[in-house]
């Protein structure tokens, strides 16, 4: 079993305070025998015209090795391998990576992290660690 990032339960927390409810924890992912785990599956009842369910999964990720950009070469190609599997298994569930609001004001505004995330599509889910609350949602 994978360890938990340190912020798993924050980010959980912080998900059921927006009314989420955790259905996976975590998200086991399984293709052609290859054994994948996103830190989080979640639902959410959406109310329009017609009721629809909205589902996430969500990696978190703390950033905190001396080096971001290791860390994020890390998360991103974490990302996309998810990305595949999930398209496969249930491909009406989004993927979302998690940070801190400080990692996001830190480094995910700068030009070249945000070409990245721009080239490759990435949702980001951006959460106060002190507050338990989630703070953007970027796609």
């Amino acid at each position: 079993m994978a360890a938990k990032d340190i912020f798993h339960n924050i980010v959980k927390h912080a998900l059921e305070k927006e009314g989420w409810l955790v259905t996976h924890d975590p998200y086991r992912l399984s293709l052609l025998g290859k054994e994948m785990q996103i830190d989080l599956g979640a639902e959410k009842m959406l109310i329009a015209a017609e009721k629809d369910i909205q589902k996430i999964a969500v990696e978190v990720k703390s950033f905190i090795n001396p080096s971001f950009t290791y860390d994020f070469h890390l998360a991103l190609g974490q990302y996309l391998n998810y990305l595949v599997l999930m398209e496969e298994q249930e491909p009406e569930r989004e993927l979302y990576l998690a940070v801190t609001q400080t990692v996001y004001d830190e480094h995910f505004q700068h030009i070249a992290v945000e070409k990245v995330i721009q080239r490759y599509e990435l949702n980001l889910l951006v959460f106060d660690d002190l507050a338990e609350s989630i703070t953007l949602w970027k796609k």
